[in-house]
């Protein structure tokens, strides 16, 4: 059985920083595209960063700079490190793992997801 868990949210001030993590387990390997998504109240799902299976990232144009994501293969575990937080990062925060098919970016191209960890950055 796949599970994925986040972890790592909280509260922060505009412009610090915050480190998720997302432990994996069951049939979830290094081979696997794994992402980050958030979504905040009102707005769709989207796509914050991604890493394939040989370390290559993507990252959305509205944090890149700032986040950096990370996979330690060993732990079966994904990380984001958010710096430089703004207001707007305020999000649930997902893992999303098993990329199939589609635009990286897309909801609708994961199989497996976790239940979510919330960012609050206040200004």
């Amino acid at each position: 059985q796949v599970q994925l868990v986040e972890s790592g949210g909280g509260s922060v001030q505009s412009g610090g920083s915050r480190r998720l993590s997302c432990a994996a387990s069951g049939s979830i390997s290094s081979k696997h595209y794994m992402s980050w998504f958030r979504q905040a109240p009102g707005k769709e799902r989207e796509g914050v960063a991604g890493i394939d299976s040989d370390g290559s990232t993507n990252y959305a144009d509205n944090v890149k700079g700032r986040f950096t994501i990370s996979r330690d293969n060993a732990k079966n575990t994904l990380y984001l490190v958010m710096n430089s937080l703004k207001p707007e990062d305020t999000a649930m925060y997902y893992c999303a793992a098993v990329h199939l098919y589609g635009p990286i970016f897309s909801p609708a191209s994961y199989i497996y997801w976790g239940q979510g960890t919330q960012v609050t950055v206040s200004s």
